[in-house]
C-alpha cells in the first residue's frame, strides 16, 4: 500500500480511471436503465478499466489502494450509474471481508486469482434471510436452500456465501464458484430502482462446498474476533452512504445541465435564462452545500472503518465509535439523496418528466437503497449513544 505524495498521486490516477468509467456509464444511462439487463457488459466494463484488484495487494498482483481511494473511485462510478456504483462497492467487500477470517492462504489464493482473471465478487449472505442450510457430506458440505436479494450475484465470477450449519448451529461463511452445479439464479429483480444491480434470488440445490471453501464460522459474542468480523456490516452500511451521497451528485449534476441548457425562465422571474433565476441559484446552491457537508461525513466516516479495519486487536469501544459514525453517515446520506431526487424537478420544470431525460432514476434509486434498512433506526442508533454512551451491538445490520 503506497504511502505519503506516491499514494496521493496514485489515487488520483485511479480516480481518473474511474472518471472515464463514469463517462461511458453516463453516455447511455438512460436507455440502459430502461432496459433493466443484466449488468454483464457493465461488469465487463469494471473488469477492462482494472478496477476490479483495486484493493489487493500488490504482492497478489493488485494495486494495493487502500479504503480512501476505493471510496473515491465509487463516488465517481456510482455518481454516473448507482447499480455500477452499487456493484462494485460490494465487490470491494467482499474480496475484502476474507481478510476477517484466520485464513490467510484462502486470502492470498483469492486474490492472485482475482487479480489474475479479473474476476467479480458478489455475495449470497443477506443477515434478514437464513434460508441456507448446510449440512455435512463427504469431507464438505452441501447447501440448501434460497436467498431472495443477492446483488451481483448472478452475474459475478465468485460469491462469498453464508448460511448455518444445522449440526454445529454455526453460521459458516464460504466462497464458491458461482456457476457451479445447482446453483440456480432466478431473475426475479423488477424493482423500482437500482434496476442494474442484478440483486435477484438465488436457489441452492445441493451445493457441494469443500472443507478447504469455508473461511470460517461467525463468531460468539465475546469471542476475541468478534469485533472484527462485524465490520463487515458496517462496511456494507458505509458503502450505501457513498452510493446515496453520489446518486444526489449525479442527480444536480444531470439537473444542473438540463437547467443550463434546456429549461426557460418563468414569466414572473423576471430573467430571461432559468439558470438566472434567483431562486433556482438559491436552491442549487443550498442543495450543493448541504451534499459537500454529507460527502465530508461519509469521508469522515470511511477514515473511521478503515481505522478500525486496519487494527488487528479492534476493541469494542473503538468498533462501537466506528459504528455509530456510520450510522450519523447513512442517516444524512439517506434523507439528502431521495431529497434531492425529488427537488431537481422544482429546478428543471415540468418538460423534464419526460421519459428520455430519465431524471426520475436518482430519486427511484435513492429510494430503493434507503429501504435496505430503516434510516430512523440508525438515528436511533446514534441519539441512544448521545443520550446514553451505549455503542449499537454488533449485529447483521449495524
Amino acid at each position: 500500500m503506497t504511502t505519503g505524495s506516491e499514494g496521493v498521486a496514485d489515487r488520483q490516477r485511479w480516480v481518473a480511471v474511474a472518471r472515464d468509467v463514469a463517462a461511458r456509464l453516463a453516455a447511455d444511462a438512460v436507455e440502459r436503465e430502461a432496459k433493466g439487463a443484466e449488468p454483464v457488459a457493465e461488469v465487463a466494463l469494471l473488469r477492462e478499466s482494472g478496477l476490479l484488484p483495486l484493493m489487493i495487494p500488490t504482492a497478489d498482483g493488485g494495486h494495493g489502494a487502500d479504503w480512501t481511494t476505493a471510496h473515491a473511485v465509487l463516488a465517481e462510478v456510482a455518481a454516473a450509474d448507482a447499480s455500477v456504483g452499487h456493484l462494485l462497492g460490494y465487490h470491494y467487500l467482499h474480496v475484502w471481508r476474507t481478510t476477517l477470517f484466520d485464513r490467510p492462504d484462502a486470502t492470498t489464493a483469492a486474490n492472485r486469482a482475482t487479480a489474475a482473471h479479473g474476476w467479480f465478487w458478489a455475495g449470497v449472505a443477506n443477515p434478514r434471510d437464513d434460508a441456507l442450510v448446510l449440512s455435512t457430506h463427504d469431507g464438505g458440505y452441501l447447501v440448501n436452500g434460497r436467498k431472495f436479494f443477492a446483488t451481483g450475484a448472478s452475474v459475478a465470477d465468485r460469491l462469498v456465501v453464508s448460511g448455518h450449519h444445522e449440526a454445529s448451529g454455526r453460521k459458516l461463511t464460504f466462497t464458491l464458484d458461482a456457476a457451479a452445479p445447482g446453483i440456480r439464479y432466478l431473475g426475479d429483480w423488477d424493482n423500482l430502482g437500482q434496476r442494474l444491480s442484478a440483486s435477484g434470488g438465488v436457489e441452492f440445490t445441493d451445493v457441494h462446498v469443500p472443507e478447504s471453501a469455508v473461511l470460517g464460522a461467525q463468531p460468539a459474542p465475546g469471542e476475541p474476533r468478534a469485533n472484527r468480523d462485524s465490520l463487515a456490516a458496517l462496511g456494507f452500511q458505509l458503502v450505501l452512504s457513498r452510493v446515496l451521497v453520489a446518486v444526489g451528485r449525479g442527480a444536480l449534476a444531470e439537473a444542473a445541465r438540463y437547467t443550463r441548457d434546456v429549461s426557460r425562465a418563468w414569466p414572473a422571474s423576471g430573467v430571461e435564462r432559468a439558470a438566472d433565476d434567483p431562486h433556482t441559484l438559491a436552491a442549487y446552491g443550498t442543495l450543493t452545500a448541504r451534499l459537500d457537508a454529507a460527502e465530508l461525513l461519509v469521508d469522515a466516516a470511511a477514515r473511521a472503518f478503515e481505522a478500525a479495519a486496519a487494527d488487528p486487536d479492534l476493541g469494542a469501544e473503538r468498533r462501537g465509535e466506528t459504528s455509530v459514525r456510520i450510522s450519523a453517515a447513512k442517516v444524512v446520506s439517506s434523507e439528502l439523496a431521495t431529497e434531492i431526487g425529488s427537488r431537481v424537478f422544482e429546478l428543471t420544470g415540468a418538460r423534464a418528466t419526460a421519459a428520455r431525460y430519465g431524471l426520475d432514476r436518482f430519486w427511484r434509486n435513492a429510494r430503493t437503497l434507503t429501504l435496505h434498512d430503516p434510516a430512523v433506526y440508525k438515528a436511533t442508533e446514534v441519539g441512544r449513544h448521545l443520550l446514553t454512551g451505549e455503542f449499537p451491538a454488533p449485529s447483521g445490520y449495524s
